[in-house]
């Protein structure tokens, strides 16, 4: 395979521009050079990326998309993702958290021979760690998490940094716009297992990223819990759809501590079930079983 041609996709609410600027200027340090570099403004003008040092030989230089309204986490990066293929000269995109940095100067060569050398690798989920180089335990993509370090295959990825094959995207489709906010990697990372596309965690591609807790978000738990709902109605076989929203009631009854976020919670998974969640494509059976064999059925 010729050496794939990368892109980039840095989605922001133009909240933290001076994060953004640090972000782009690791990218611009890069040893090889993207061939678009996407910058989305969701439901926000933002400054002038347009011209930005060290990205300014790009063809058109950094393209910039402002939204009129926020179209969630996954909106955004579909945004982006369809200037990208448009543009018709990337073949592999990677999208970075608007606060996250790259540390190395090496990551778009890594992530480029990647891909040259299997043309079923379908995404690469990078590795994220804070300024201290801790990784959190949620960040690691497999159950047996205690070492980041470990890299291979595995059934999911991290949203804040990894590359997706836009060939692969062209099969499975885009993110789930409609889930707004979380969940949107898991229903992706399962539609591609399901087309046969493999995932790949690479802990040597670093992206840095302050400690954070998901549920700082306001909606975090009654999207956490509608979106759960949505992704087993839609990707999981019929008879897995109880033992998955089973394990998870189970798992959130025991781990949260807060009344109020267990009443979101349960209003979450009610309007998971009553509402429309897109088109329903169960995955096959050898793909549950191949996602038992990585060491993940889809139960958990």
């Amino acid at each position: 395979m010729s050496e794939p041609r990368i892109g980039v996709s840095v989605v922001t609410m133009g909240d933290r521009p001076q994060q953004v600027e640090a972000l782009l200027a690791s990218v611009a340090m890069q040893d090889v050079r993207p061939s678009r570099v996407v910058v989305v403004g969701n439901g926000s003008p933002l400054p002038g990326y347009d011209a930005f040092p060290g990205l300014t030989d790009l063809a058109g230089g950094v393209t910039v998309l402002e939204l009129d309204e926020n179209l969630g986490c996954p909106g955004g990066r579909n945004e982006a993702l369809e200037a990208l293929a448009g543009f018709g000269d990337v073949d592999v995109v990677i999208e970075l958290d608007d606060d996250g940095l790259l540390v190395d100067k090496d990551v778009f060569r890594t992530v480029r021979d990647l891909y040259a050398a299997d043309p079923r690798l379908g995404i690469v989920g990078f590795r994220i760690a804070d300024e201290h180089g801790e990784t959190q335990r949620r960040h690691v993509p497999r159950l047996r998490a205690k070492d980041p370090m470990r890299p291979g295959p595995v059934t999911a990825f991290l949203g804040g940094g990894h590359a997706l094959s836009m060939k692969m995207l062209a099969e499975t489709g885009l993110w789930p716009a409609e889930f707004f906010f979380t969940h949107e990697e898991t229903d992706l990372s399962w539609r591609a297992l399901d087309a046969d596309w493999k995932i790949l965690y690479e802990p040597g591609l670093l992206l840095q990223h302050p400690k954070t807790s998901p549920a700082r978000h306001a909606v975090y738990y009654r999207m956490t819990a509608r979106n759960r709902v949505w992704l087993a109605r839609r990707n999981l076989p019929a008879l897995l759809v109880p033992l998955y929203l089973g394990t998870w009631i189970l798992l959130t009854a025991a781990r949260t501590r807060s009344a109020t976020g267990l009443r979101a919670w349960a209003a979450g998974f009610a309007e998971g079930v009553r509402t429309e969640c897109g088109e329903r494509k169960p995955m096959r059976w050898r793909t549950v079983w191949r996602m038992t064999r990585l060491g993940r059925p889809p139960v958990i």
